[in-house]
């Protein structure tokens, strides 16, 4: 029987803000260990928390993208467990009336988007007893209260790669939005998949487990493919798939149960009776749209249809958007679209080039003065330099060679009989033993397609 998996994710954007969710301390990363807490953020008796108004500022953002409904009253709960990095033994998030429901990226629906304080960091001993005694188990509360966003989508996704290409088009959305620096070496983005797998065909969901805090897209696409192997590994041998929680282990493949899938009856929600409910009015609306940039997946398409670019290019350059901003520089300063996608994808750095000298070297290659590969060189020139391209081509001596090019050829194709006569006998890949020996003699000034054109018209082919 063949297996279909079906997955949904859980993504927690920390959000960029200069201070914690719900208190005034500042967020900070690798600071010296609960150098940045207060009675708030530490769960002490008689303190009160109030809402971040960046931080709903971000949430209505992010609904704005995706498409979401922004809800009239979003209300914040206390999801009760305890945990050591849980000082006050709940965490205030939303529940039962998210800040935005619905939405929808790259093809995936989005359930909900919701606004919650991030718990403490557990810091684990060492084998060699480093962190204080051996065996110890110590708690940062710098982390503790960072203003988080929790993305859950429907489960819309069918195989580990889409979820690696959807969370990479996520976090270039986050990261062109300017809500997160989504950078998960330091926690600001953080994923857990949903996985579940059923028969081709079918439409019923299987029984899922959940994999935790996959701290790279790389480890989330291998943890997937195990954990559907897994899954589909115990049905055809008849036994059945528990609801749980696991680790997956990327160095050795393995899969660990944790612990068996909390619902939400086990959290014991109740509204947080010490924060009014959030009201986004007209105005926070308005004000998050006028800062909605041009998402990337509406610029891709644009560079589809209005440029005539391939998807994959389109994406090399939308993914970087100091060069796309470059490109359509270069593009309104004459250049032929494609051209200079093509020309600045050549270029490692821009440096010192800009969309006027780029438009330039484009027009020097299109009109004969100067060879493809001349022309490299002197983009590296202009990346380096700076200046105008002909006034280059002009002093490196790197301009077209006419008629000299010819004699060059002719010499080429005397000096080396034996490859002629393998051309002329049908091997055209001989060919290319004559393009090194010429390219020498012109100091790679000759276009290769012209030297080629020169070989076949002096052999007669």
């Amino acid at each position: 029987m063949a297996y279909e998996p079906v997955i949904g994710l859980e993504i927690h954007v920390q959000l960029g803000t200069r201070t914690k969710m719900f208190c005034g301390c500042e967020l900070t990363f690798g600071d010296e260990p609960n150098t940045h807490t207060c009675p708030v953020c530490l769960g002490l008796p008689g303190t009160l928390p109030v809402t971040n108004a960046k931080a709903v500022h971000h949430g209505i953002l992010m609904g704005l993208a995706f498409g979401s409904e922004i809800a009239p009253e979003a209300v914040f709960s206390r999801k009760n467990y305890f945990y050591p990095d849980l000082a006050k033994g709940y965490q205030i998030s939303q529940y039962d009336k998210p800040l935005c429901a619905g939405g929808e990226l790259g093809g995936v629906r989005l359930t909900r988007i919701h606004l919650e304080e991030d718990a403490a960091k557990l810091v684990h001993a060492s084998a060699t007893g480093r962190i204080h005694d051996a065996g110890a188990s110590v708690v940062d509360y710098n982390r503790g209260g960072t203003p988080l966003a929790e993305m859950v989508t429907e489960p819309d996704i069918r195989s580990a790669a889409q979820a690696r290409e959807w969370l990479t088009l996520l976090r270039e959305t986050l990261r062109q939005l300017g809500v997160s620096d989504v950078d998960m070496s330091q926690g600001s983005l953080r994923c857990d998949a949903n996985v579940s797998v059923r028969p081709e065909g079918t439409s019923e969901l299987g029984t899922k487990a959940e994999l935790k805090n996959m701290n790279s897209f790389a480890f989330l696409e291998q943890g997937v493919n195990a954990e559907v192997a897994r899954q589909i590994g115990l049905l055809e041998s008849g036994q059945p798939v528990l609801q749980e929680t696991l680790h997956f282990d990327p160095r050795t493949g393995s899969l660990t149960s944790l612990r068996s899938k909390e619902e939400a009856h086990d959290y014991r929600y109740f509204p947080e009776p010490d924060l009014v409910p959030v009201a986004p009015t007209e105005e926070m609306i308005a004000a998050a749209r006028a800062e909605l940039p041009e998402l990337p997946t509406a610029r891709i398409a644009r560079y589809v249809a209005d440029f005539g670019l391939g998807e994959d290019q389109a994406r090399t350059l939308v993914w970087r958007p100091d060069r796309a901003k470059f490109f359509e520089e270069t593009v309104r300063e004459g250049a032929p679209a494609r051209e200079a996608a093509n020309w600045l994808e050549r270029a490692p750095d821009v440096g010192l080039l800009t969309p006027s000298s780029l438009m330039q070297l484009v027009s020097l290659v299109q009109d004969g003065t100067v060879s493809g590969d001349a022309g490299r060189s002197v983009l590296e020139l202009l990346s380096k330099e700076g200046g105008e391209p002909a006034a280059l081509v002009e002093r490196e001596g790197l301009g077209a060679m006419g008629d000299e090019l010819a004699g060059i050829v002719a010499q080429v194709l005397e000096d080396n009989p034996d490859v002629v006569a393998r051309i002329r006998d049908g091997n055209p890949k001989a060919m290319g033993a004559l393009m090194g020996p010429i390219m020498r003699e012109t100091k790679g000034r000759a276009d290769g397609g012209t030297v080629q054109r020169l070989i076949r018209e002096q052999l007669g082919l």
